[in-house]
This record gives C-alpha cells, structure tokens and sequence, in this order.
C-alpha cells in the first residue's frame, strides 16, 4: 500500500485519518495542502476516482465567493479548485491510482 493523505492540520478528518493509519501501523504520507499544494496530475488521479463534485467543499469560507454554484462545465470547476485549493474537502486519501474523499474507514479497510 502507497498511502498519502492530503488534508489540512486543523481538519478533523484528516487528523482521525491519520490516527486509522497510524493505529494499524500502516504507513502514510501527510501533505497539508496549506503549504504544498496538489499538482495537475494528484488532481486529476483524484478526480477520476471520486468525480469532481465530490472534492467541492460547499462549507469553505470561500465558497460562495467562488461562484462554484453556477459553473456548469467540469473543466472550469477543475480550473477554479486547482487556483483555491481551500474548496477542495478533506482529507483526500490516495492508495496508487484508487481515492476517497472524507473519513471513509470502511472503503481504507477493504485496500488491506
């Protein structure tokens, strides 16, 4: 397993992330997006696993200012998240080219 966890230090989620991991000695990566953005390619892997509404956090303070409501077209989305990247929802955990985004312990234990 190639686990990295993309996720902010304050987030909840991504800290109980962690904890799953770090509990069955699993090892991880931790990538707080504050300090080092997802590229492109990170992006896009995501992306074609869960879909691109799935990554959209509607309770970032920055999203009503966004206009991520009224964009229709999934490239502008894809744009609009890789230039904020505080709209994306946390924690994004990877495993190769499979992701989920959330706390999702059910879906971690079936990669084992």
């Amino acid at each position: 397993m190639n686990i990295q966890i993309f996720g902010t230090r304050k987030c909840f989620d991504t800290k109980k992330a962690e904890r799953y991991f770090k509990e069955r000695r699993i090892k991880y990566q931790i990538i707080d997006i504050k300090e080092k953005e997802m590229s492109k390619g990170e992006f896009t892997s995501v992306k074609s696993s869960v879909g691109i509404n799935e990554l959209i956090n509607t309770k970032s303070k920055n999203y009503p200012k966004s206009n991520l409501a009224n964009i229709r077209g999934t490239d502008v989305k894809e744009d609009v998240l890789l230039k904020d990247q505080s709209l994306i929802n946390t924690p994004i955990v990877r495993n190769g080219k499979i992701a989920t985004v959330g706390y999702k312990p059910e879906v971690w234990e079936s990669w084992s």
